[in-house]
């Protein structure tokens, strides 16, 4: 089965090996028979039909320049979401895609507003191995974190995990993330797919299904994938926890 990747503004959101993310979804379906297909969706490109976005990570210069041209795709990728597309946003990504982002110097970002949040930068960054428990799939994620961006959930929105050990959203609430339906949004860099297969696996099986295929994946031995998981899961703990 074919999957088709829409992968927003690979030029300038791609920081921190976040392309990295592609490469793990795309041999996790070769290795079961299924092709990933990724399509660079850039500055004035029109959005195709796709199985699921995916939006990198970027400093504010980057995220300035992209921001109206992914407002103006707004339409679009709220349609695909209703349809049963999946989205994995992470970082700068994870910001466009709320309601705004405010930078440093004050200048208001529009959003997306695939994702029920505001985020609005800080002085202090938010630095280092995070660990969060996410009760609704019965996992844990590990990643790293870079952000300067304070994110503020809107009432009822659903994180994506609670802060085991790390900042967060806003190093205050004690929450991570943001997921609603089939998108996700997280500060997780690292990249997050390697250490955290079972997660992949979950965006593989909703673009599959986009697509037209309710299939369960077949299990991979993953002893790398988890000692990863492992070792960062030890370094945010190392940290003190919250």
């Amino acid at each position: 089965m074919r999957i088709v990747v829409g992968h927003l503004y690979p030029d300038y959101l791609n920081i921190y090996a976040d392309r990295g993310n592609i490469a793990v979804l795309a041999e996790r379906a070769r290795v079961r028979g299924h092709e990933l297909d990724v399509r660079a969706i850039g500055m004035h490109d029109d959005v195709p039909e796709v199985d699921l976005f995916y939006v990198g990570g970027g400093q504010d210069r980057e995220q300035a320049l992209v921001a109206e041209d992914l407002a103006g795709k707004a339409e679009v990728l709220h349609a695909a979401v209703a349809d049963g597309a999946a989205v994995l946003a992470v970082c700068g990504g994870y910001q466009l895609l709320g309601r705004s982002y405010r930078d440093l110097s004050g200048a208001e970002l529009p959003g997306v507003g695939l994702l029920p949040l505001r985020t609005v930068a800080g002085k202090r960054r938010m630095i280092g191995d995070v660990l969060l428990d996410c009760a609704w799939a019965g996992e844990t994620l590990a990643g790293f974190e870079n952000h300067a961006g304070r994110t503020s959930l809107e009432a009822g929105a659903e994180p994506l995990g609670r802060v085991v050990s790390g900042f967060g959203n806003d190093g205050e609430s004690g929450y991570e993330g943001c997921r609603a339906g089939r998108v996700y949004g997280t500060y997780l860099h690292g990249p997050l797919l390697p250490r955290n297969p079972w997660f992949a696996d979950r965006l593989l099986m909703e673009a599959l299904a986009h697509a037209g295929v309710e299939v369960e994946l077949t299990p991979l031995a993953d002893e790398l994938e988890h000692a990863a998981h492992t070792v960062s899961a030890a370094r945010a703990r190392a940290r003190g926890g919250r």
